[in-house]
């Protein structure tokens, strides 16, 4: 009995310590600037990104064309991805604006509705994704961190996780300030 409970205590302390190292997104509460998506997603932006598989391997690189429209609580944000190998692949996200900064969007490659919500300058957007590799179709788990460092730039670092296991993370670095808002294709093919 005595062994139980001290084995009990010990995986009660174990668990509070976890759960209290883990980020939370009212943890960003207090900081500035407030992210306002709607804003920041509207009109045309580029990004810039790389995807690393699970052991940090850089596996790809790839430039975003981004235009966002909102209509009221309505938005579109259209995606043009530009693959160092070559592969230009599209995505174009129907979103809305809920309550408590809270968004929803859907997407074509989208399994269900995406959810998301603001808290000071970051946001956090989940959902899953379907992937072709190869001749096959794989459901990744997505967990989207995005931070507005300035009104100008975003950095968003996105987890796939496959049956649990992190697969891969892709880094995104958004940039509304650049004078050119489309992809130089000399630089990313």
């Amino acid at each position: 009995m005595k062994f139980n409970i001290v084995k009990l205590i010990s995986l009660s302390v174990v668990a509070i310590l976890i759960t209290s190292c883990s980020t939370k997104l009212s943890d960003y509460e207090e900081n500035n600037p407030k992210f306002d998506i709607k804003r920041y997603f509207a009109g045309e932006l580029i990004a810039w990104g790389m995807v690393q598989d699970y052991t940090n391997q850089v596996t790809r690189r790839f430039c975003v064309e981004l235009t966002g429209t909102w209509t009221g609580d309505q938005g579109e944000l259209a995606e043009v991805f530009y693959f160092k190998d070559g592969e230009v692949s599209y995505r174009t996200w129907q979103l809305t604006k809920l309550e408590n900064d809270e968004y929803t969007g859907t997407a074509a490659d989208v399994v269900g509705i995406a959810h998301g919500k603001q808290s000071g300058f970051a946001f956090q957007w989940q959902y899953q994704l379907l992937v072709p590799v190869d001749e096959n179709t794989y459901q990744f788990t997505m967990d989207d961190w995005m931070y507005q460092l300035d009104e100008h730039r975003v950095f968003n670092k996105t987890t796939m996780n496959k049956l649990g296991v992190k697969a891969a993370e892709i880094t995104l670095f958004f940039d509304k300030a650049h004078p050119s808002k489309t992809c130089d294709l000399k630089e990313v093919v």
